[in-house]
């Protein structure tokens, strides 16, 4: 084989440049216990997303964020301490 011919077979070399998959995501091993590092990182991606599908579903349903904050206020102002 030449080495063109091997990195085409590569997946490594597969991805383009405007790929989104995280290398480091990966684990080599994938019976590998999950360090918390990796753990953390996948956790802060998670709650980024989140946090941004929340912002676009308020932007979208106006009406349905306003009915929200109004049930919101009325349990604040009942709730006894």
């Amino acid at each position: 084989m030449t080495d063109g011919a091997q990195s085409a077979e590569d997946p490594a070399h597969a991805r383009g440049p405007g790929s989104t998959a995280d290398p480091r995501s990966t684990p080599a091993d994938p019976d590998a216990p999950e360090t918390d590092a990796q753990r953390r990182r996948r956790r802060a991606q998670f709650l980024r997303e989140l946090h941004e599908a929340k912002a676009l579903r308020d932007r979208v349903q106006p009406r349905r964020v306003k009915a929200a904050r109004m049930r919101q206020a009325m349990r604040m102002r009942t709730f006894r301490w």
